[in-house]
């Protein structure tokens, strides 16, 4: 099951992003279950919220991954939704 979590990050939040970048992008690696992730841009073109497409077995599996993410156990969100997904193009 494809799941995109789109998340908004709080205002002024830029820093929380990038010092937890990292554990962020290992996190991503060591779970193995992101299809596609990038960050959202803000209108000065920086880093602002994510799009990950998490391939999983069901929605909790969604939940559980989006919860452990570095971003969220440091607060860096104001909003997250996850909505299943359908591929078709790509």
């Amino acid at each position: 099951m494809l799941i995109a979590l789109m998340a908004k990050d709080k205002s002024g939040a830029l820093q929380t992003r990038k010092d937890n970048r990292d554990a962020h992008l290992a996190y991503i690696a060591d779970t193995g279950v992101v299809a596609q992730a990038g960050p959202l841009l803000d209108s000065d073109g920086q880093m602002a919220g994510s799009l990950v497409i998490l391939d999983v077995e069901d929605m909790q599996a969604a939940e559980s991954w989006a919860a452990k993410d570095p971003y969220a156990l440091a607060g860096l969100f104001e909003s997250v939704t996850l909505t299943q997904w359908n591929k078709v193009i790509g």
